[in-house]
């Protein structure tokens, strides 16, 4: 067996995240995620073929921040860790997000931890 730590870190997103009436229109949130990938064995070649490739998650995050709506962060962050562990391959996601405008000295965010 072979694990492997997948990361996307930092990826900047426009969306409607928020209990605020002033939080209907879309703010920035930083996304990052890692994700734990289990392979049968080493690789053994170098192809993309035979890993996971994060291309998935990361438009998957474009597409919730372009069509929906989320009140909280910690759903956002449960959302993001299902899409990662649809693939069997993933067995522990960490997401982190962070809402990046809401205080002038700090952002606010939110993180959460699941696997199989």
């Amino acid at each position: 067996m072979a694990e492997f730590t997948t990361i996307l870190d930092a990826l900047s997103v426009m969306i409607r995240l928020g209990i605020h009436p002033h939080e209907a229109e879309p703010q920035r949130v930083i996304v990052s995620l890692a994700m734990t990938v289990d392979y049968p064995a080493p690789l053994d070649e170098d192809s993309i073929d035979r890993v996971l490739d994060y291309d998935f998650v990361r438009e998957a995050i474009l597409s919730l921040a372009a069509t929906r709506r989320f009140a909280l962060q910690e759903t956002l962050c449960e959302t993001i860790a299902a899409l990662c562990l649809a693939d069997a391959r993933v067995t522990r996601v960490t997401v982190r997000t962070m809402k990046a405008d809401i205080y002038p000295d700090a952002r606010v965010g939110c993180e959460v931890m699941r696997g199989r």
